[in-house]
């Protein structure tokens, strides 16, 4: 099987990568291939002719998106509908990674997500992934969406923060109020690769690891796992000043994605197999 990966310097494409290892792989990042011109990507996909292409590349940085709207909009959002264009063009398999801010995080906390609910993106990164999704739907017939949430994996992420807080701190404060599903992104990766093995329907999924919790328990789990000693105090999103409104729901459920015969980790124990290696 032949893989193009976008992104490949990526947290979620080292995973990926590693995951994939056994199959034939084309790797590119921005120096290599760049998304958001259609020329490039028909030219380059014609050449190598991947059976899958699995878009790794985004503009994550919420806060800076919202100065910066032109180039997180050309590659959250140009850049898949090219990948789809030219995926549609050369019938290879388009996966693509979104997120839970296409929806406005205002339902109630007892509820969860589900795929087709209105969205209603309240930043400027979630409306360019969601530009992103609709690209896709509208210009491809087979297509993987896995929307995600909370990631961390060999990269800079929440969990290694928390674990250098907490080594060099008697005290931090973490919200309490917005809560979801922290996701591995060695889990993630697995997700994709059982959804190309099992060949599930094309379409939109929720893709995070099983398990809810809010960033403050999810803080307090890292630092008695790591045997740290660092006190975690509660507060609200609103003590915490950002450019980007964070969702305070961002419980996406999974069943469509379990229906589909796809296994997923509780985030207790994908955590449990991170600080294994990170410790």
């Amino acid at each position: 099987m032949k893989v193009l990966i976008t992104g490949a310097n990526g947290m979620l494409a080292k995973a990926v990568i590693n995951e994939l290892k056994e199959e034939e792989l084309i790797l590119t990042d921005v120096a290599d291939l760049d998304i958001t011109n259609i020329d490039e990507v028909r030219k380059f996909v014609e050449e190598n002719k991947p059976q899958y292409i699995i878009n790794c590349a985004a503009y994550t940085a919420v806060d800076k998106a919202e100065e910066q709207e032109e180039i997180a909009r050309k590659v959250n959002a140009i850049g898949p509908k090219n990948l789809a264009i030219v995926a549609n063009e050369e019938d290879a398999t388009l996966i693509h990674i979104s997120t839970d801010y296409v929806f406005g995080g205002d339902k109630d906390i007892e509820e969860d997500y589900f795929e087709m609910e209105e969205k209603s993106p309240n930043s400027v990164y979630g409306i360019t992934k969601l530009q992103g999704e609709q690209e896709i739907v509208n210009s491809c017939f087979k297509y993987y969406i896995f929307r995600t949430a909370w990631l961390y994996g060999d990269g800079n992420n929440f969990v290694r923060t928390m674990l250098k807080l907490g080594k060099e701190k008697e005290s931090i404060n973490v919200v309490n109020d917005q809560h979801g599903s922290p996701t591995y992104a060695v889990d993630l990766a697995s997700i994709i690769h059982q959804a190309i093995e099992k060949q599930i329907p094309y379409g939109i999924y929720h893709a995070t690891n099983e398990g809810y919790t809010t960033w403050y328990e999810f803080t307090k789990q890292i630092f008695q796992k790591a045997g740290y000693t660092c006190k975690v105090n509660p507060v609200t999103s609103e003590e915490f000043a950002s450019k980007a409104k964070r969702p305070k729901n961002s419980k996406l459920s999974k069943k469509k994605l379990i229906d589909a015969g796809i296994e997923v980790p509780n985030y207790e124990d994908a955590l449990d197999r991170y600080l294994k290696i990170e410790l």
